[in-house]
């Protein structure tokens, strides 16, 4: 998975209802003052290319987490990544413009007193995920192929597979579509350095204001499995996005199951975890 080292790594925080009370990181957000109560707090790096620290660091793999060296709990986050061409001007983000999607981990470490939220998402390669099937997007706007998708997420541990994610349409998002689009421009051109957010325009000029991004648009609502079970070594993570056209909920727990999902309409993440 090493097409997207020419990428900025972006994800947002909060864009799912509930999401982040389930993943005990609220109190991150506490003194983050949002216009829209209920939209997202804000947006994470978690890779630039050419940083000397951690972020840049390649993370992302199709087949494989690798768990961080120190012990701690670290959750799998079922979510979108949207690959994204950005347009500048003067500096600043002037469009993103989404081209494909795909199924996609923001594996993160539940770790408390982290000044920022990049310290919970990159600990090495390996440590993001991303389905090597991206589906192209004809638009991204209301009434596009878009409307019809899903996304589920699973855990394999020996013989048992549960039900990691809730099974959600991606219009479920808090901010989609144009609005997320508009959100996310602004935010990348005015977020400061403060509390848990990072000055993202400063990063981006450093890195000689990169073309493509992924973005991750928001980890969806764990199950009551998903959100008391930390991954361990053995276990395998397996996000799905698909056409709710083609199939539902069921099948696609069945084809996750045989390991057959392989298929039209299906974008899918399978990933192995190890450790170092």
């Amino acid at each position: 998975m090493a097409l997207f080292k020419d990428c900025l790594g972006l994800g947002i925080a909060g864009n799912f209802a509930l999401h982040l009370e389930q993943a005990g990181e609220l109190a991150d957000f506490k003194d983050v003052i949002t216009e829209d109560p209920n939209g997202p707090k804000g947006i994470f790096p978690f890779y630039i290319p050419g940083f000397e620290n951690r972020l840049g660091v390649y993370p992302i793999s199709g087949d494989t987490i690798i768990l961080p060296d120190e012990e701690s709990n670290v959750q799998a986050e079922p979510e979108v990544a949207l690959i994204c061409e950005i347009s500048y001007e003067n500096g600043s983000v002037s469009a993103i413009t989404p081209k494909q999607f795909a199924a996609y981990n923001d594996c993160s470490i539940r770790k408390e007193g982290a000044k920022k939220i990049s310290e919970k998402k990159n600990w090495g390669p390996s440590s993001k995920g991303l389905s090597p099937k991206l589906i192209d997007i004809d638009t991204f706007e209301e009434g596009s192929m878009l409307d019809h998708w899903r996304i589920c997420s699973f855990l394999r541990r020996g013989d048992m597979m549960m039900r990691y994610g809730e099974d959600v349409e991606l219009s479920g998002y808090s901010f989609f579509y144009q609005k997320l689009l508009d959100w996310m421009r602004n935010q990348i051109n005015e977020q400061v350095d403060k509390g848990p957010l990072e000055p993202l325009i400063e990063y981006i000029e450093k890195a000689g204001y990169p073309e493509r991004a992924v973005i991750s648009i928001g980890a969806t609502r764990y199950t009551t499995y998903g959100e008391t079970t930390f991954l361990e070594e053995g276990d395998e993570v397996i996000v799905v996005v698909y056409d709710n056209d083609l199939y539902c909920k069921n099948p696609i727990m069945m084809m996750a199951q045989k390991g057959e999902l392989d298929a039209p309409g299906v974008s899918a993440l399978v990933q192995k975890v190890k450790r170092a």
